[in-house]
């Protein structure tokens, strides 16, 4: 295999850039879901603060990151760390046994069946997004590290 310039190995992944784009799109419905269910209060208290914080935080990366990505400052290897921060994140923040909003309140937090299934439907796919996401920039970091 010829080795990669430089152009080529600093080139963003357009496949890399199409799952953050999902990501992305499934985090803002995510959002939504916190805000339907009366995550933040108006007029606004320290759980709104967080609420507001944590989705500036997350946006934030994500978008100040695609933008050093596509400029080539950074790369699979960026993608990966953040892709297992976010997985730490929404499994503290869901799936773990101390969380105080698991899959269950999720579901419960709507009358309708089928809002309460679209709800945690929109997260578990987030989660498989954001797995995906790293496993594939973990290969791309691997691939062209030996290249």
């Amino acid at each position: 295999m010829p080795k990669a310039n430089n152009r080529t190995a600093s080139m963003p992944d357009p496949r890399l850039l199409q799952l953050l784009g999902v990501i992305a799109f499934l985090n803002v419905l995510h959002l939504i879901d916190h805000l339907l269910r009366g995550d933040f209060h108006w007029p606004i208290d320290e759980q709104s603060i967080g609420f507001l914080v944590v989705a500036t935080v997350i946006l934030g990366v994500m978008g100040l990151g695609v933008w050093l990505y596509r400029a080539g400052q950074v790369g699979a290897r960026f993608w990966t760390v953040v892709g297992m921060l976010g997985l730490g994140l929404g499994w503290l923040s869901h799936f773990s046994p101390t969380t105080d909003q698991p899959l269950s309140v999720i579901y419960q937090g709507y009358t309708a069946p089928w809002a309460g299934v679209l709800a945690v439907g929109c997260l578990i796919l987030l989660m498989l997004s954001v797995f995906g996401a790293t496993a594939f920039a973990g290969y791309l970091w691997k691939r062209r590290s030996h290249s």
